[in-house]
């Protein structure tokens, strides 16, 4: 087992390694025709090539690059020919402006566009073939890690193994059993990797010490407790091995960098969507005659309320303030693509500007779902340490269905880690939001909606009685 996943990972870094090789030599040999240059060591040819190498290398990172069997083969392409056009673009950029001299060019001139664009196909085409053939290498070699599901009611298994199953190629369930069964360290032996789900913190902390010792794979769902410790670091005191765990703010130097991206942010935003918003203007107010934009109360940093400002997707007969459901009738049809695409948002720049949001930032929620989320979970007040944002962790990987705990933990743990750094890399990846759009919309089933209700009944329940929350069973 161990050789095999050795050989995944040499096969990985060479198809990756003759990935970037290719891409490399379709940009330099294409445009080296027309620049011959290109083939002479000079100053000039070095530092085109190291840019389009390190950004290249760079945007990989932020896309998630080349993640041969961790990812299906349509998000490796999605994530590889993004970082590659915009590598394409600003190398190209750069070929320009190296071009303007009295050899070549006078004054600046954007060369050759149509060959920029046979350089980006070609290269597109190169990423899907390395993509699926990758993938078809990578499990060719070995079949799924048989899986075992530990949980604590079937409601929890019903959120956790239709994500499991989308994943056919790379696990295969073979059992599924409580975690106070008598038999589930046996279940835990016979199996490569291990899920863990809604497991009792003190119990979940006793099968993963077992999973260790046997050295299994582990999968579990984040806590309160996992949250602190992203944000936590080791230290020694004298001879005593400590966590410190150190409460979280912005520096003033951070505040001032993050409100300086988001007045750059929203006027650079502001300009260049600014057909696209005079678009859906026209096409909402052709629909029905109604209003263009949409004002709803939502909660920021420290539970200050703000009006955001959204394109209306709704009949205004019918906007009424709950979470949209599968099919729901109250979407108009213009509503049903801007929604699609989250072109709906794109009015939220104008509160960015304003100082209501960040760019990046926890979702601001409605009052109605704050005040039922905190409830059920009462450490949905955490996210409101940080100003609500137009993206991050949960707009980028959540979806309009995903839980209202799953986008807690995301929420949270870009606040427990956050830097510049990650607010750049994360308005890059929001571009994904659009490549992913009829997976990111999903809205919720009228079941989901359902059972977090009763969910929070059952705590508020508790609550009275003065008991702890309860985990549904």
């Amino acid at each position: 087992m161990h050789t095999i996943k050795k050989l995944k990972r040499t096969i990985v870094f060479i198809l990756k390694l003759v990935l970037f090789l290719c891409l490399f030599g379709i940009f330099f040999g294409i445009f080296g025709i027309n620049n011959p240059w290109l083939f002479n060591l000079s100053r000039t040819t070095g530092v085109t090539m190291v840019t389009f190498v390190v950004l290249g290398i760079a945007l990989m990172q932020v896309y998630g690059g080349y993640a041969v069997g961790t990812q299906k083969s349509k998000p490796i392409v999605h994530s590889m020919a993004l970082a590659t056009i915009i590598t394409d673009l600003v190398t190209h950029l750069q070929l320009s402006i190296m071009n303007t001299s009295e050899k070549n060019n006078a004054h600046f001139v954007y060369e050759t566009p149509h060959l920029l664009l046979l350089v980006m196909v070609l290269q597109i085409l190169v990423i899907i073939f390395f993509a699926y053939f990758g993938n078809y290498v990578y499990f060719s070699l070995a079949p799924p890690e048989k899986c075992c599901v530990i949980s604590s009611s079937r409601e929890s298994l019903g959120r956790l193994i239709p994500k499991i199953s989308r994943f056919r190629k790379q696990y295969e369930i073979d059992e599924i059993v409580r975690y106070d069964a008598k038999n589930v360290l046996d279940v835990i032996s016979r199996n490569d990797t291990v899920f863990l789900y809604d497991v009792p913190i003190k119990e979940r902390n006793h099968l993963i010490d077992f999973c260790y010792q046997k050295q299994k794979n582990i999968y579990y769902n984040f806590e309160m407790i996992d949250v602190v410790s992203q944000g936590a670091k080791y230290v020694n005191l004298d001879d005593k091995s400590l966590v410190m765990y150190l409460a979280k703010d912005l520096t003033m130097e951070q505040r001032i960098v993050k409100r300086l991206t988001d007045l750059f942010v929203s006027i650079v935003g502001l300009v260049i969507t600014s057909p696209i918003m005079l678009g859906c203007a026209i096409a909402i107010k052709a629909e029905d005659g109604g209003h263009v934009f949409y004002k709803q109360k939502r909660l920021t940093k420290y539970g200050r309320v703000f009006e955001v400002y959204k394109f209306r997707t709704m009949k205004e007969e019918n906007s009424i303030h709950k979470s949209v459901t599968a099919d729901d009738d109250r979407i108009t049809k213009v509503g049903k693509y801007l929604r699609k695409f989250r072109i709906d948002e794109l009015p939220q720049l104008l509160n960015i500007l304003k100082g209501d949001m960040t760019v990046v930032g926890p979702r601001p929620e409605m009052l109605e779902n704050v005040e039922k989320y905190t409830e059920a979970l009462p450490e949905f007040s955490y996210r409101l340490r940080m100003k609500a944002g137009l993206t991050g962790l949960a707009q980028i990987y959540g979806k309009y269905n995903t839980s209202p705990k799953d986008k807690l933990v995301m929420d949270l743990m870009y606040i427990e880690n956050y830097s510049i750094w990650q607010d750049f890399k994360l308005i890059f990846q929001t571009v994904t939001v659009f490549l992913k759009a009829s997976e990111s919309t999903e809205a919720f089933g009228v079941e989901e909606l359902y059972d977090f209700d009763e969910d929070r009944e059952r705590n508020r329940k508790a609550k009275k009685r003065g008991q702890p929350r309860q985990e549904k069973e």
